[in-house]
């Protein structure tokens, strides 16, 4: 009899026993390797940034609930909750340049794209980097683009970038929020 590899088996029981042994011990060998490298949580995966040096940060958070004062009552705690939004930041708009709707809502931008778009993440956080100047902030909510606040000039949420700082801001989400 001649041999053509060098295990040889005795009975097509024992061959077909063997092939299983080394089949199963492959697939623990695999299993363990695999397992035995932890995958790189979400944020050490994350791009990490370096640090802009001029431009604009902030948090965006939304309130919601009756926040007016009442002695049986007291206001829900905290500023708001943070949220995930997309942030877009204008060339400076005024109120003549935007179709306002009702609340803080933006129905439409005449004649002005945005110079950047950033997304919050959950912690309410974004950073953009901008040459000096003036920018609106505004930010795309589920129902719509929103900026509650403007200036005496009638800006829309007016931001002013000098040249090597950085600029912090907090948008506030209140339109389903009672003060």
């Amino acid at each position: 009899m001649r041999r053509n590899s060098a295990i040889s088996c005795q009975s097509r029981w024992a061959c077909t026993l063997s092939a299983w042994f080394v089949l199963l011990g492959l697939i623990v060998c695999v299993a363990h390797t695999a397992l035995a490298q932890k995958p790189k949580s979400r944020k050490a995966t994350k791009q990490k940034t370096m640090p802009i040096k001029q431009g604009i940060c902030g948090t965006v958070l939304e309130k919601r609930g009756n926040h007016m004062p009442s002695p049986d009552d007291p206001r829900p705690a905290g500023d708001g909750q943070p949220v995930v939004r997309e942030v877009l930041i204008f060339p400076l708009l005024n109120a003549s340049q935007v179709d306002m709707g009702e609340n803080g809502f933006i129905n439409s931008v005449r004649q002005a794209k945005p110079v950047k778009t950033v997304k919050s993440d959950t912690a309410g956080k974004f950073c953009v980097s901008l040459p000096a100047g003036r920018y609106s902030v505004v930010v795309r909510d589920p129902k719509g683009l929103y900026a509650n606040l403007s200036d005496t000039q009638n800006n829309v949420f007016p931001v002013t970038v000098e040249a090597g700082k950085k600029q912090t801001v907090t948008v506030t989400i209140s339109h389903s929020a009672v003060f």
